[in-house]
């Protein structure tokens, strides 16, 4: 299955390069680009693209609020935010408001493209630096009761893990099991939640106090 791919950033240099990168892979299309939040919004209800790359910095509407818009509109479209740092003072909001990864432009080729195949399958990207960006938006806010009654303790266990910045490979080896078990855990605690992926797995783990803000990515 080929999966399609919205470009939207101001730039046309850096949405001619992300196309140029893209387009070496069999499996990734390019449908479309927007240079503005308001065109993204309306190319994605056009086009209707699997993926969005969205520039979180752009004149008028921005990527935050463009990406709010498309995923009211479509929830099944998938959001990259990208941005020149990873220590962004916005990515909290991005990821609040759905997106489902984060990268800097200056992304590898190799790592891009495995980005976009990442986030269309449903999982999620978290680098160690937003991972850093959660955990400082929480290091001094009051915590609401706990309100992950409802996992399993292993599945605590495994949300733990996620929100110090684990992936599936780490997790396994951590707690002795499969990567695939460690999947199913944490497909099952997104699902007793309520919540839409990965990213909302950690940033609850961060509200409900599961892990702690001292705890830079767990390493």
């Amino acid at each position: 299955m080929t999966i399609r791919v919205l470009l939207a950033d101001d730039q046309a240099l850096v949405r001619a390069g992300f196309r140029s990168l893209l387009g070496r892979a069999k499996t990734l299309t390019v449908v479309g680009e927007a240079a503005s939040g308001e065109e993204a919004v309306r190319q994605a209800a056009l086009l209707e693209p699997d993926v969005v790359l969205m520039d979180i910095r752009m004149p008028g509407m921005d990527g935050i609020e463009a990406t709010r818009r498309v995923l009211a509109e479509r929830p099944a479209t998938r959001v990259i935010i990208l941005t020149t740092f990873d220590t962004d003072e916005h990515v909290f909001e991005a990821l609040r408001a759905g997106a489902s990864g984060f990268l800097t432009k200056e992304v590898e080729p190799a790592e891009l493209r495995r980005a976009v195949e990442i986030v269309a399958a449903g999982d999620s990207l978290l680098s160690p630096g937003v991972t850093r960006r959660v955990i400082e938006r929480f290091a001094h806010r009051p915590r609401p009761a706990a309100a992950l009654h409802a996992l399993t303790a292993r599945e605590n266990e495994v949300v733990r893990l996620v929100a110090e910045g684990r992936s599936n490979d780490e997790i396994a080896a951590a707690l002795v099991i499969s990567p695939l078990t460690a999947k199913t855990h944490i497909s099952r605690a997104i699902t007793k939640l309520g919540l839409r992926d990965r990213v909302q797995l950690v940033i609850t783990a961060y509200e409900h106090g599961l892990v702690s803000p001292s705890r830079t990515d767990g390493r």
